[in-house]
C-alpha cells in the first residue's frame, strides 16, 4: 500500500520523541564510549540534559577527561537513560557560541536546583559536548 512505510517511520520517529521527553528528567545517564587504546567499551554516569534528539554533557575535566578523548577518536557512542538505550554520534562542541551556551545553560539548570553547592564555575569552565541520538525506525 503506497505511503504506508513512510507512515510507519513517522510513527516511529514520534515515539522516539516522545520516549526523550519523558527520559529528560531522569537524573543522569550512562554514557558508553570505546577506548581508544582498548578497543573495549567504557561506561560513565554522567549528567545530562536533553534538547529535541540531542542530548548536552559537560566535561569538568574539559579535553583531559577518558571519555572525552574515547569519543574524539571514535564519535559513535551509545547511551542508556533509564530502562532506554539510544545509538549517537558525539561531539565537542566548538562551533557556533548560541549551541556552546544552549548546553551549558540546559545541564546547569537542570541540575543546579537539587545542587547544594553553586555551579557557576563548573558551568563556564566545563567543555560542553553534543550527542546527536540516532532513530532508525524499524522495517
Amino acid at each position: 500500500m503506497p505511503g504506508s512505510t513512510q507512515a510507519g517511520q513517522y510513527a516511529g520517529v514520534t515515539e522516539f520523541m516522545d520516549d526523550l521527553s519523558t527520559l529528560a528528567t531522569e537524573p543522569f545517564c550512562y554514557l558508553t564510549t570505546t577506548g581508544r587504546s582498548s578497543g573495549r567499551p567504557h561506561t560513565i554516569e554522567i549528567w545530562f540534559a536533553l534538547h529535541g534528539t540531542t542530548m548536552y554533557l559537560l566535561s569538568g575535566g574539559r579535553e583531559d577527561s577518558d571519555w572525552v578523548k574515547n569519543l574524539q577518536q571514535e564519535p559513535a557512542v551509545q547511551v542508556r537513560i533509564g530502562p532506554r538505550r539510544f545509538t549517537g554520534r558525539a561531539r565537542v562542541i566548538d562551533g557556533p557560541a548560541e549551541e556552546d551556551e544552549l548546553a551549558r545553560r540546559m545541564v546547569t539548570e537542570k541540575y543546579q536546583p537539587g545542587y547544594a553547592g553553586d555551579l557557576r564555575d563548573w558551568r563556564e569552565a566545563s567543555l560542553p559536548v553534543a550527542i546527536d541520538l540516532e532513530h532508525r525506525p524499524t522495517a
